[in-house]
């Protein structure tokens, strides 16, 4: 099974910076994406980035700008960059990773296409 763990998150204050990092378990297959998600209370889990196998990036609406996703794949290091942060991107933050063929269809921030999960680092950035 493939194992991932967050690190990076905690409190900024607005305008601040954060660089969340995954470090995923030595896998035999090349992952065909991996990504971040976020989910505060009572919202759906929302996707942030994702970088796919060829090294093509997606993000979403609200982060495009600030945000920045890297892979070391020497490391199998999954990174997030955050800058500038706002209130609106407190959340709960993991990382994914999808190991097995999906249809096409589904969009590359999509819960629907990651099948591991890390368990979560809190981000917090106050006004």
């Amino acid at each position: 099974a493939v194992q991932l763990v967050e690190s990076g998150g905690g409190s900024v204050q607005s305008g601040g910076s954060l660089r969340l990092s995954c470090v995923t378990s030595p896998h035999k297959y090349n992952p065909y994406a991996m990504g971040w998600f976020r989910q505060a209370p009572g919202e759906e889990r929302e996707g942030v980035a994702a970088i796919h196998n060829d090294g093509n990036t997606t993000y979403g609406d609200s982060v495009k700008g600030r945000f920045t996703i890297s892979q070391d794949n020497v490391k199998n290091t999954l990174s997030l960059q955050m800058n500038n942060l706002k209130p609106e991107d407190t959340a709960m933050y993991y990382c994914a990773v999808q190991t097995m063929r999906i249809s096409p269809t589904v969009q590359a921030l999509s819960v629907m296409r990651y099948n591991y999960w890390g368990q979560g680092t809190q981000v917090t950035v106050s006004s």
